[in-house]
């Protein structure tokens, strides 16, 4: 599992669970949406696990009964900053054809 926050790897056994108060050495919850694999920004509620309740704050602990570490985040990219590949593409085409 990477912390979303600060990148940083943190090893669990095959059986342990993340805890709502476990932490990064940063001081980031780990049992937040933005670990999870079901944390999707374009998807509705920004979770593809349509059976989830919706979360406000998808940076701090909660009690989603759905969670499952992410196993890769990358926590300096695109999603990081809530930017999809779709914008990207968007921004690109429309600047195409400005003067």
């Amino acid at each position: 599992m990477t912390c979303w926050k600060c990148g940083r790897t943190i090893q669990l056994r095959t059986a342990q669970k993340v805890n709502t108060r476990d932490e990064c050495e940063c001081g980031a919850d780990l049992h937040v949406c933005r670990n999870c694999r079901h944390f999707e920004p374009t998807a509705h509620n920004e979770c593809r696990e349509v059976m989830a309740e919706w979360v406000r704050f998808k940076e701090r602990a909660n009690y989603c009964d759905y969670f499952s570490p992410a196993t890769v985040v990358n926590a300096t990219g695109p999603r990081a900053q809530g930017k999809t590949t779709s914008d990207d593409a968007r921004a690109k085409f429309d600047q195409l054809f400005k003067q």
